[in-house]
């Protein structure tokens, strides 16, 4: 995760490999993640890898992510922008509604989609040239329609080598309305200082109330706090979970 993509991880102290950067964890089955900066670098760079090596694209290219917080979604934001491509997010609540971007009427150079709203009747799946299942539970998808892959056995053909960043430049478009990398760099900085964000933080973020990975993950990692990602959070065990976690901020 270098300075040419919205978010650089800081400080040093971060990096070490005992210190979990971004946890996600599933109250509903009691799965969990835990990624150190290492890890979630590894990760984004094989996305990235995925993206430039098999799918041939090129800084510029657009993407469009339709994924919930999600360790998964992490790497695969992550991998886009240090391929330096424009990333097209769009959270669930804008299921069925249009959306207006420059391109827009035509199809993205990827696709990623959870099962659940490629076959949600609600969802406007854009089309893709390279279309990828991201499933949200352990493991590989039991399933996959024809004309999709699975990201999660994909991305391992590829190594966790970062990818050249030469091309790629802070004022390149990070999404397809033209916002700069280096734009979306410092929006990640402002909403960090107005959540009072600091480095060795922690952040509490409940996955159903906050979709937009500007505050999940890049406002965090860009002062160098870490976050705890969780989905189906209980009310009643919140305190518990704060507890339990050592968080200090909540979203």
């Amino acid at each position: 995760m270098a300075a040419s993509t919205p978010v650089t991880v800081a400080p040093d102290a971060l990096r070490t490999t005992d210190v979990p950067l971004l946890s996600w964890c599933d109250e509903a089955t009691g799965e969990r993640v835990d990624l150190t900066a290492a890890q979630l670098g590894d990760w984004a760079a094989r996305s990235a890898g995925l993206l430039r090596a098999c799918c041939g694209l090129r800084p510029g290219d657009r993407v469009a992510v339709l994924l919930p917080p999600h360790w998964r979604t992490a790497a695969v934001l992550l991998g886009a922008w240090a391929a330096g491509l424009a990333v097209s997010f769009r959270p669930r609540a804008t299921a069925g509604l249009p959306v207006l971007e420059p391109g827009g009427d035509r199809p993205y150079d990827a696709v990623f989609v959870t099962p659940e709203r490629l076959d949600d009747w609600l969802e406007d799946v854009p089309d893709g040239t390279h279309r990828y299942l991201v499933g949200t539970g352990p493991g590989r998808l039991a399933e996959v329609p024809v004309g999709w892959l699975d990201w999660s056995a994909e991305v391992l053909r590829h190594t966790d080598t970062p990818p050249d960043h030469a091309a790629i430049r802070a004022t390149d478009p990070a999404s397809p309305d033209g916002t700069s990398y280096d734009e979306w760099g410092r929006l990640a900085l402002t909403l960090a200082d107005q959540l009072d964000l600091r480095a060795g933080d922690r952040l509490l973020v409940d996955a159903a109330e906050h979709e937009q990975p500007v505050k999940w993950l890049l406002a965090p990692l860009s002062v160098g706090a870490s976050v705890v990602v969780c989905a189906n959070l209980d009310p009643a065990r919140r305190d518990a979970r704060i507890a339990a976690e050592q968080v200090t901020r909540v979203l």
